[in-house]
């Protein structure tokens, strides 16, 4: 009854925001065409679709508008104007009440919340669809934040998500243009998401990981876990304080300097993802802040660490190839990049994804490097992509959507920041460390210690894989090769033995002679 209940809900918010008529514009089929005309009659909506899609989402709840934000990184699937409303998506949600809040941290751990703590703020700071966030301070006198899950979200999200997954597959058996949106493979991506974020000690694991890989860049902080105080519903970690990167006015109030934290959020990200291969997939302005603190001023404060992505080293040489590529109008390179990664089929024609290319990058080049889009020309490509069967990776969908935030907060920041010429230095360095005898240098380094361990041990591994190789029938025939070889090897012996004599009795008898004619 729940789940029909459910789908009462739902269905009632299509026909009041209507999504019907948003769904059924994409099928082509006579009895759909009538179908929408006689689902239409006598209603109208003056809102575009985008915001009519994105209010729905709203009202349907807090699991459906993460899967809003989800859609919002597909722009190789998605309109640009649907992307544009669904990037708006927030978690706007009502705290649940201090006491389930409090009986929940002290189920975690076992012990009353004044046993933990000195102090506990009953009113959560934060309030998202996952979990909420109250500060604290602990006994020896540190200020934490909790971070507490909503109670029931893994029913909320298993009904939810059955029912998406029964949606997308009749929106693909009934359209064609459904079918290359790949609703499926989305909800799937969206359910990996989802459980990945109910599970805090995965967030506090990728929190400590980004923490030792920022530590010596001295431009972001990270919090501390309190790793006796982590489960998988509440995590506490170090409270940090900063200024929201949106609060401009406050900021520059406090003497920060814009204009070089722009840049430095450049640096962040891309060093996160070409020397760590590990980055911050969810840098919205609400996970931002910027320390006013003496000993750290001026530094970015990151925060939510439920969604990171990452990338392999072949992911990292194809980015930053490509880039390369890109600053240097090679557009033959980049369309050789593509097929030899096999993100097209091996098929395709390298001039003819050269010149798709070239369509989608020489306009931008025309332009002051200011004003060109890094994030927009990489959407465009992966549209232009799409007629080629090129196969979007999801950690590049993912780096797509970073890289967009990334550079829109940059040009909020400083609308005269130029992000070309702020990578561009920095790929070239990493390629330079990447190729050459520096490369084979780190590499021989890096595998030093299991060569150490190898190499006494080399010889035993090859003859016990010879001994694997041979059946046991013939075994008697390697013994006689083995007999024949030595010989052969004997026999040798015995002629260069021969030779040898040969030789050194010629150079005897050529200098008894030369003695003989001296005197």
């Amino acid at each position: 009854m729940r789940f029909v209940a459910r789908l009462f809900v739902i269905a009632w918010t299509v026909l009041r925001y209507g999504l019907d008529d948003l769904a059924l514009s994409g099928f082509r089929r006579r009895r759909f065409v009538w179908l929408r005309r006689a689902f239409t009659v006598g209603r109208n909506w003056e809102a575009p679709r985008g915001v009519r899609l994105r209010m729905a989402l709203e009202h349907l709840g807090p699991i459906f508008v993460k899967f809003g934000q989800v859609l919002s990184t597909r722009r190789d699937l998605l309109p640009a104007d649907i992307v544009a409303e669904l990037s708006r998506l927030q978690d706007r949600v009502p705290p649940f009440p201090a006491e389930v809040s409090r009986a929940l941290v002290e189920k975690a751990f076992g012990s009353r919340v004044e046993d933990l703590f000195a102090s506990f703020d009953v009113e959560p700071v934060a309030s998202a669809s996952i979990a909420q966030v109250h500060f604290a301070t602990l006994k020896d006198g540190r200020e934490v934040a909790v971070k507490v899950l909503r109670p029931g979200m893994l029913d909320i999200i298993d009904d939810d998500l059955a029912l998406l997954r029964v949606f997308a597959r009749w929106i693909e058996r009934l359209s064609a243009d459904g079918r290359r949106l790949k609703p499926r493979e989305v909800v799937a991506e969206f359910d990996t998401y989802l459980h990945d974020e109910l599970d805090l000690v995965r967030e506090a694991a990728n929190a400590a990981q980004l923490r030792r890989n920022m530590d010596g860049l001295g431009l972001v902080l990270v919090p501390e876990m309190i790793w006796s105080l982590c489960s998988s519903e509440v995590i506490v970690m170090e409270r940090m304080k900063g200024v929201p990167i949106s609060q401009l006015e406050r900021l520059q109030s406090a003497g920060i300097d814009i204009p070089k934290l722009a840049r430095d959020g450049v640096t962040i990200f891309f060093t996160q993802v070409f020397r760590d291969g590990f980055f911050h997939a969810d840098m919205h302005p609400g996970n931002i802040q910027v320390s006013i603190e003496p000993a750290t001023f001026g530094r970015y404060v990151a925060l939510d660490f439920g969604i990171m992505g990452t990338l392999t080293e072949v992911d990292k040489d194809y980015l930053a190839q490509n880039f390369i590529a890109f600053f240097q109008r090679d557009y033959k390179r980049v369309a050789e990049l593509h097929i030899e990664s096999g993100w097209v089929p091996p098929q395709t024609r390298v001039d003819e994804l050269e010149s798709a290319v070239r369509t989608v990058c020489e306009p931008h080049f025309d332009r002051p490097l200011k004003d060109i889009s890094l994030g927009q020309v990489l959407m465009r490509l992966f549209q232009t992509s799409r007629r080629f069967n090129v196969e979007i990776q999801p950690q590049l969908v993912l780096l797509q959507k970073t890289l967009l935030n990334v550079e829109g907060l940059g040009r909020q920041l400083d609308p005269e920041l130029d992000l070309w010429a702020t990578a561009k230095p920095f790929l070239e360095r990493w390629m330079n460390e990447q190729v050459g005898w520096r490369a084979l240098l780190n590499s021989l380094k890096k595998e030093a210690p299991r060569y150490a361990q190898l190499m006494p041990a080399l010889p035993r591994l090859v003859h016990d894989a010879l001994k694997l190789q041979v059946a046991p029938e013939r075994e008697r025939d390697l013994a006689l090769l083995l007999h024949e070889q030595r010989r052969t090897n004997r026999m040798l012996q015995a002629l260069l033995w021969v030779l040898a004599g040969g030789v050194a009795g010629v150079v005897l008898t050529l200098l008894a002679q030369r003695y003989l004619h001296m005197y």
